[in-house]
């Protein structure tokens, strides 16, 4: 069933949405709606997800948003007839947003919503008689285990992967790419997304933000603050306002179709200056007490010693430890006329942190 006031004239094109409302697609959907007045989008939203899409799009503009309820792991992204065929004969721009996140995730609901899910959109896409772009967002993190530099054009380099996630989405990103002479497609690959780089606002506090639990937790505790994972290794975040504004101009530049683009940080940060950086910024203090990777991820799979931490969960860990730099010539190349180069992470912690701290105890936050 959809919810739009307006119907879609058949003459008009439609933008299609996955991932709505979540924190990349709620600001996506907004930036898209406010730069082209006459657009009109529709967010294939999965059932459990419908009550919070349905509030967001009341805010953001309900005559120009359309909220469709759909399942990315049917085959007919569980539409009716009527509306698969109105989505096949009108859509002109899809993004695909929605995939399973969790670093934790089992493998067959990841194998279900990132893999299959992805195949079901790309027929979906291929069907389209419009059809000018697929944006696909994968994620850095399709590398696995590779070490030293990445490029963007490579995908298949023999690697494994550190969880099911990471497996999964490279799994959607290879059949992504085997279908892009049939379906038009720019492909980016995100590094770790925080909060917005002026606000510091986010959705919840996962990611850096568990090392942010972790000083906050021994700063309360008058106890030594930790530092976890390889000094030297690379720790790529980037904000969300930056994502958004790179996968809105990619779905209008020319020279980004058939592209992938890294979306990272090409300076990231090391661990231990991340790590220093956020427990000078949060508690005005240095990170003194190393703590062993190998040691560190055994200690927090003790769920007491995990309380303890701020419920670090064991498996981010391994984004500390791993010596992965991400090359970025292409992203340059095609999102730099636009102005676009994700600010350095310095210039945006004081914001990332001040919101972190007046929100750490609310419990809508938690993962």
């Amino acid at each position: 069933m959809s919810d739009s006031p307006q119907t879609v004239s058949p003459r008009d094109g439609i933008s299609v949405v996955t991932g709505f409302p979540g924190f990349i697609g709620r600001r996506l959907v907004k930036r898209l709606l406010d730069e082209d007045g006459d657009r009109r989008v529709v967010a294939l939203v999965e059932e459990k997800a419908l009550e919070a899409a349905r509030a967001s799009a009341g805010e953001l503009g309900p005559q120009r948003l359309e909220v469709l309820a759909g399942d990315i792991t049917d085959r007919r992204l569980g539409l009716g007839d009527a509306d698969y065929e109105r989505l096949r004969a009108q859509t002109t721009m899809l993004f695909h947003l929605a995939a399973v996140y969790d670093l934790a995730v089992p493998a067959d609901v990841a194998q279900r919503v990132n893999v299959e899910g992805t195949g079901n959109v790309l027929e979906l896409c291929a069907r389209c008689e419009r059809l000018e772009r697929l944006v696909y967002v994968s994620t850095a993190y399709v590398s696995g285990l590779r070490t030293g530099t990445v490029y963007e054009h490579e995908l298949t380099m023999g690697q494994g992967f550190k969880n099911h996630y990471e497996s999964t989405k490279f799994q959607a990103e290879v059949w992504v790419r085997s279908q892009m002479d049939r379906v038009p497609t720019a492909i980016l690959r995100p590094a770790i997304v925080v909060g917005d780089s002026g606000t510091g606002e986010t959705q919840k506090f996962d990611g850096p933000y568990y090392l942010l639990r972790t000083i906050s937790r021994s700063a309360r505790s008058r106890l030594p603050i930790m530092r976890f994972g390889r000094a030297d290794a690379p720790f790529n975040v980037v904000p969300v306002d930056y994502i958004v504004a790179a996968i809105a101009a990619a779905a209008g530049e020319p020279a980004a179709l058939g592209e992938t683009l890294h979306l990272v940080d090409p300076d990231p940060l090391t661990t231990r200056e991340l790590v220093e950086l956020l427990a000078r910024e949060y508690a005005n203090r240095s990170a003194r007490a190393k703590v062993p990777p190998r040691l560190a991820e055994l200690s927090l799979r003790v769920p007491p010693v995990r309380r303890a931490f701020g419920d670090v969960p064991p498996q981010s860990l391994r984004y500390l430890n791993h010596p992965v730099h991400y090359d970025t010539r292409r992203a340059v190349a095609v999102l730099g006329p636009h102005g676009l180069r994700p600010p350095a992470f310095p210039d945006y912690v004081a914001a990332m942190v001040e919101f972190f701290r007046e929100h750490e105890d609310d419990a809508r936050y938690a993962t």
